[in-house]
């Protein structure tokens, strides 16, 4: 049993047409916004675990910073899979839909 299924059991039946292969791009832009911003969110997070670093007069907010540090690891992780994962969805989902278009002519 998988964990995270992101929409990888679709099948296409019909050849792409235009509108499909638009879809296909605009998803793979939003994909590529997406990693942009899990990027993003990874590196605040890991500049206020620096920034909690150097705060001296607060020895509590030590812990504060590792866990941000271990969250934007985390964060950037996640990311990466999310992106490998989709794009090898859309590119298995368009070569498949490529084979049965040349497979029909």
């Amino acid at each position: 049993m998988k964990l995270l299924r992101f929409g990888r059991d679709f099948k296409p039946d019909q050849e792409v047409i235009l509108r499909d292969y638009l879809a296909i791009e605009r998803t793979r832009l939003a994909n590529e916004r997406t990693l942009l911003s899990y990027i993003r969110s990874s590196l605040y997070l890991m500049l206020g675990g620096i920034a909690f670093f150097q705060l001296k007069s607060f020895p509590d907010f030590k812990y504060l910073a590792i866990l941000s540090l271990i969250f934007s690891a985390i964060f950037f992780i996640i990311g990466i899979y999310r992106f490998t994962v989709l794009k090898k969805s859309l590119k298995t989902l368009y070569y498949n839909s490529e084979t049965q278009n040349k497979a029909q002519k």
